[in-house]
Parts: C-alpha cells; structure tokens; sequence
C-alpha cells in the first residue's frame, strides 16, 4: 500500500497539470494510493505511524528539497520505505538522489530500485538533508581531536543529502558544487577574514569528513535544518544509528 504526502504548495494552480500527469501514471503501474495534504503545522512522524498501522508499507513525498527534510527529519525512525516525487522549484536532492522532475519520477518508483541512506543527528534532532551555520563566532572540534578556529567569523555547512552550492565571492559568476558522498558526513568550512573598510571576505571552504563533530560559539549562534531554524550555543552533529530505505534512480550520486 502506498501513501503520498503532498506538499501544501501543490494546491497552487501551475502545478495541478504535472500532478494529474504524475497520478495517472502512478495508476497504470498499480501504485496509486491515499494522498494526504501537508502543512508546517502538521507532525509528520504520528501521521506516517498511523498510515503504518493501517497497512502503509511505502511513503512518498511529494514535493522539494524543504518538504524532503521536513517529512523525513521526524519520519526517520518509521518503519517503510520512502519515495520521492519531486515537483517544482528547489529541487537540488532529487538530483543527488537520481530522481527527475515531474512525470519521469514515477517511472523511478516504479521500478523500486532501494538503497539503506544515512541520516544526521544534532542535538537529538534527526537532519537528512543540509545543517547550515551562517557566518558566527565559532569554533569546530573534529571526532575530540583536533578543532578548527578563526579570529573572526565563520560559515559551516554538514552535507548529507544535499549539496552545497559556493561562489568565491558575491561577484563571482561561477558557482560551485560540492555533493555529500554516502556513509559519510562532510563539513564545509568557510572562515571570513577582514577585508579593510569593506567588511569580510569568504574563504575557499575546507572540507572534513568526520564522524563526530563539536560547533562551539561565543554565545548563541543560529543553526538552519531541514527548514527549521533555532539558536544554539553548542551543536554535537553525527550519523545517526538507524537509515532510511529509499526508493532511487540509476543516476544517482552514490
């Protein structure tokens, strides 16, 4: 039994053609099932326990990089396999993932290709996607060995499914891309240092794979999550103990 979780922005009018195209597709390969429309005020895990009782064995997300993180960042700990359909702007996990846009996503889970895919774990809160420091006062202390610190501000982001994008300055037109590799976590440093009266310059980022990794700040700093914001003044980030089964494409990036 399939359950689909459709983002909320899907009831935008641009988006009903693709999603007509995507369902009947779905019913020709037989794996049409119940729809349930989310919002940011709806708990996702109680929901997919529920579906789970009632017989669910495989959960769709249905959507972008945000509905992505905010399904699976309380649905990891579910017992079923996860799909991914995405729809519309903002779709840089799909890429990682292997799965195309729009009509061709439902040819992908058809086929049910499925791979074990780590999840992050911050504070007792479950990421999957991207955690993101912006510049703070902060230091970073690496599997309690060795740390990293900078006399001003730094950036730190820990990839897991989805990629950092980078640019060597703001008016630099290349933009780089860095994808997170499986069973592994990265952090991509950036230190800023003082550029005179123009204020802070990015450095080029150093990257860390690590097992255990310690954000330390000065004072409260803010950490950014598969869309969900808070301020901490202290971050432990490592892999999770539990994976997710994900439904993925042949071009994936692992």
């Amino acid at each position: 039994m399939y359950v689909y979780l459709y983002d909320n922005y899907l009831n935008n009018k641009k988006f009903h053609s693709v999603l007509k195209s995507i369902e009947i597709r779905l019913v020709d390969y037989g794996i049409a099932g119940k729809i349930l429309r989310l919002n940011n005020y709806i708990d996702v895990k109680p929901v997919i326990e529920d579906e789970i009782k009632r017989g669910a064995k495989n959960v769709v997300i249905v959507g972008n990089d945000r509905t992505f993180g905010h399904v699976l960042s309380r649905g990891a700990t579910c017992d079923c396999v996860f799909g991914f359909l995405p729809i519309g702007p903002d779709n840089t996990i799909a890429e990682v993932l292997g799965i195309p846009e729009g009509i061709a996503a439902a040819d992908v889970l058809a086929r049910r290709r499925k791979e074990k895919l780590d999840v992050g774990w911050f504070n007792n809160r479950f990421f999957v996607s991207q955690l993101h420091v912006p510049p703070a006062k902060v230091r970073v202390v690496y599997d309690e060995r060795f740390q990293v610190t900078t006399p001003f501000k730094m950036e730190v982001v820990v990839c897991n499914f989805q990629p950092f994008y980078w640019k060597k300055s703001k008016k630099d037109n290349e933009e780089f891309v860095v994808h997170p590799q499986d069973s592994k976590l990265e952090a991509f440093l950036r230190p800023l240092t003082k550029a005179g009266w123009f204020g802070y310059n990015y450095e080029d980022p150093s990257i860390f794979p690590f097992e255990e990794m310690e954000i330390i700040g000065d004072g409260p700093f803010v950490v950014e999550a598969d869309g969900k914001t808070t301020k901490e003044v202290k971050v432990k980030i490592r892999l999770a103990k539990n994976k997710i089964t994900m439904i993925v494409g042949r071009d994936r990036k692992f």
